[in-house]
């Protein structure tokens, strides 16, 4: 059986494929098995024959190096029946441990910080309110306050259900090969004066796509918040947990858990002048638990909400 012979080159990006490649070469008896299809393809009982194995014990080996791609498998009638004829795929396993390193090397991160308060749209009922770190914005627990003229100021944003709305520069998105987009921002549930057990579902969408949801367990104020001002009660809201969505090649990650299979090509990051970044809570999410958002002098975390993106600066290069 006639086969292209190819390199197989692997790194520590890609673990999946090298612990699989791994598992298949861990075994004496696969390697013999190697052996014998560079020199001839065999189907599965030859090979049980040759090695004084079981059909099944063969069959299962034959398996694990299909698996790894090491080697290629066809039915081929015979007179007991189809048999899988197996032959060699490949040539050379090439691994190169130090290309993530090399990688991470040519990629710039830019930075964008965004105030909670520039936010460009929204939508918000129930418990609600604005401050700044010096005194409440507006009337609390009403959604005119999400509309003044000092909402700019905002340190501290909460709100039963509804969105958030922020939008952020894409003109990196239409000029450069970018590998890695992430948003980071600390959050919590909203309760009454505050619930260390208060479990809420916080939204993420990308362009209007839903690409995460974030799991808050509680409204947190069994201490006072780091940054936190003085006159703020402590009895109230204190602290968040700092979250970040990445999105890259591989999918979208709330911290280092896929979360979904939306990508850098799916979200239309070069569509438009901006990238639109929504955080919220649904009003028929499990737990409809609120939010809490922090800006960069409340909570526990010196930021407000932060865009990093990841350039491959070898493609920035070749793009001007």
């Amino acid at each position: 059986m006639k086969t292209a012979k190819k390199r197989i080159v692997l790194d520590l990006n890609d673990t999946v494929q090298t612990a699989c490649i791994g598992k298949a070469l861990s075994s004496e008896v696969r390697l013999d098995i190697l052996k014998l299809l560079i020199e001839k393809a065999s189907n599965v009982s030859e090979i049980a024959n040759i090695f004084n194995i079981p059909l099944s014990s063969a069959a299962l080996h034959v398996k694990v190096l299909e698996e790894a791609n090491l080697i290629t498998t066809m039915e081929k009638p015979g007179v007991r029946g189809s048999q899988k004829l197996c032959g060699i795929a490949f040539e050379d396993i090439y691994f190169n441990a130090f290309k993530h390193k090399n990688e991470m090397e040519n990629l710039r991160t830019y930075q964008f910080d965004m105030p909670i308060g520039n936010y460009y749209d929204c939508n918000v009922s129930g418990r609600c309110g604005i401050i700044s770190d010096k005194t409440y914005l507006g009337i609390e627990d009403s959604p005119y306050s999400f509309y003044t003229n000092d909402r700019f100021d905002a340190q501290l944003i909460w709100f039963g259900t509804g969105y958030l709305e922020y939008r952020f520069p894409s003109y990196l998105f239409k000029q450069n090969r970018v590998a890695e987009l992430s948003f980071s921002f600390e959050v919590c549930s909203e309760a009454p004066g505050y619930q260390n057990d208060w479990p809420s579902d916080i939204s993420i969408w990308i362009n209007d796509r839903d690409v995460a949801t974030v799991y808050s367990s509680g409204d947190y104020g069994d201490r006072k918040g780091k940054l936190n001002p003085l006159w703020w009660s402590d009895t109230m809201t204190q602290y968040g947990v700092l979250k970040t969505i990445t999105i890259n090649s591989l999918g979208c990650f709330d911290d280092l858990v896929k979360c979904s299979n939306y990508t850098m090509d799916s979200l239309g990051l070069a569509d438009n002048y901006y990238v639109s970044f929504k955080i919220g809570v649904k009003e028929d999410s499990k737990n409809a638990g609120g939010i809490n958002l922090f800006g960069e002098k409340f909570g526990d975390y010196p930021q407000a909400l932060r865009m990093n993106v990841r350039v491959d600066h070898e493609g920035e290069q070749k793009s001007k």
